[in-house]
């Protein structure tokens, strides 16, 4: 196990740069349609984009084992919610991978009688809800890091004499028995919670990175399973910018989020 772990680790760049390759390819394919171009050229691309595809099968065959380890590395944290999330998104990722040595068995002729499009399907499904998984662990570790910043900052207005902005934490542009005073309450809430977010992921890179990430691969388990019809263009420029993305967390190990 420790020998298939080790051995995907290295394989990781070569298949986020297969990745990147592919989902330039649809897009590039896209654009030539939209622009008229040969058929040639584009059946050209169709093809580079299917090998490419292929390959990066092949690179993942082991992932499985990868993804049921960080499982159970996850089963140990301390945090109930992280804990929930990060181990059922591995345990989706490994029934996601198993699904893609199937496909890639199918595909390359091994076994020829596997059908291709239940197997697609599933491992799209198993996709999607490891995003799902990944992107709520994103908006609890959000949720944590907003109220510690609120805490900080009113800790520092009380220490410096000042207040909360309105007069006090519920705002002070009128309570609610104040006729029109709610709205405008609501309006300034919703602004301080925006400026708050936006000052939580400036501060946490990883965070944000993880977060833009997948919000850019959930485009392509939706669309595959036609729960979100996007279009090849947009299903190319989000899998483009995500594979980016991730080569940049092997590229700069302090933009990976952790645990």
């Amino acid at each position: 196990m420790d020998a298939w772990v080790r051995f995907s680790a290295q394989s990781q760049a070569r298949e986020r740069l297969c990745r990147a390759a592919q989902y330039a390819c649809s897009l590039l394919g896209h654009a030539l349609q939209r622009h008229g171009a040969s058929p040639e050229l584009q059946k050209q691309i169709r093809q580079l984009e299917s090998h490419l595809s292929l390959g990066r099968k092949l690179l993942r065959l082991g992932n499985s084992a990868d993804a049921l380890e960080s499982a159970k590395r996850a089963v140990h944290l301390s945090d109930v919610v992280l804990r929930f999330c990060i181990t059922v998104s591995h345990l989706n990722r490994a029934l996601y991978f198993a699904c893609d040595n199937v496909l890639w068995a199918g595909k390359s002729g091994l076994a020829p009688r596997v059908d291709q499009e239940k197997w697609a399907q599933r491992s799209f499904r198993y996709y999607l809800f490891s995003l799902i998984m990944n992107l709520s662990r994103d908006a609890y570790e959000i949720r944590l890091l907003m109220e510690q910043e609120s805490s900080a900052c009113s800790r520092r207005l009380k220490g410096s004499g000042g207040g909360v902005p309105g007069g006090s934490e519920t705002g002070g542009l009128g309570g609610p028995g104040t006729p029109g005073g709610g709205l405008p309450q609501l309006a300034l809430k919703l602004r301080l919670q925006v400026l708050l977010l936006a000052q939580v992921l400036r501060g946490h890179p990883p965070l944000l990175l993880d977060v833009v990430r997948n919000a850019c691969d959930l485009f392509i388990p939706l669309d595959k399973l036609g729960l979100w019809r996007c279009g090849p263009g947009i299903v190319g420029l989000c899998g483009l910018v995500s594979s980016i993305l991730s080569i940049l967390t092997l590229i700069y190990p302090w933009l990976r989020l952790k645990p």
